[in-house]
């Protein structure tokens, strides 16, 4: 038994199915374009950070005690020697050179740039974070949707119209489904890398700022012994 109107219903519910297909492998389509594009500057990305020099951070911390008391020359030194991306070092720089401002105002300063850096690295996570999750949802949909059809070409005998339908469906299972698998493998290392280098910035902004204190407590130090003689 039928609901009177229902088979209206069912029409524009299938009308509005079938309108799917096109975006969702258009869809597809522009997420293999922006995960190739993704892959490249990985790529290129790795190949930066392979260069670099890496240093461990119980070095770092062994160069900047043998550096005391603070010297601008050799904090640069290890600035340079620990991977960082160049535009990181700028920041890092670029703190040390606000040498009159406050102590409070340069913690602050110091937790902007880590938050700045951050927010940085999460905008370049988001877009494959993104087709890691919307990859296999279009795959799916691209499989579903010309399903309907392909089995109402089999129940009317006609298997030329249910292969292409077959054909379709499979294509864009595999393309959601590898899109998202290579987007999620850029987005797992690249995680790893940023944390590493927010952990490494964090590390020096915190060295200078304690050297800095280290040398004003020795020059206090000095010029209570230059009054007492």
């Amino acid at each position: 038994m039928s609901i009177p109107g229902s088979e209206y219903l069912t029409i524009v519910l299938h009308a509005i199915a079938q309108s799917f297909l096109i975006p969702v492998v258009v869809g597809l389509l522009l997420m293999i374009l922006i995960v190739f594009m993704e892959l490249g500057n990985f790529i290129a990305e790795r190949q930066k950070r392979k260069e670099a020099k890496q240093v461990d951070l119980v070095e770092i911390f062994s160069d900047v005690k043998e550096n005391l008391p603070w010297q601008k020359n050799n904090i640069y030194q290890v600035i340079e020697n620990n991977g960082l991306t160049q535009r990181q070092k700028d920041l890092i720089y670029d703190f040390m050179s606000k040498e009159n401002i406050g102590k409070s105002s340069r913690k602050i300063l110091a937790r902007d740039i880590l938050d700045q850096e951050e927010f940085r690295m999460k905008k370049t996570l988001d877009k494959t974070d993104l087709i890691t999750k919307l990859g296999p949802v279009l795959g799916l949909m691209g499989t579903l949707i010309p399903l309907g059809p392909g089995l109402a070409h089999l129940g009317q005998g006609d298997v030329v119209g249910l292969s292409e339908a077959v054909i379709i469906a499979f294509d864009t299972t595999v393309v959601g489904v590898a899109v998202g698998a290579i987007a999620s493998l850029i987005s797992k290392i690249r995680r790893r890398w940023y944390e590493k280098d927010i952990n490494r910035m964090e590390v020096l902004l915190e060295l200078i700022e304690g050297d800095e204190e280290i040398v004003e407590q020795e020059e206090k130090k000095n010029t209570v012994r230059r009054t007492g003689n």
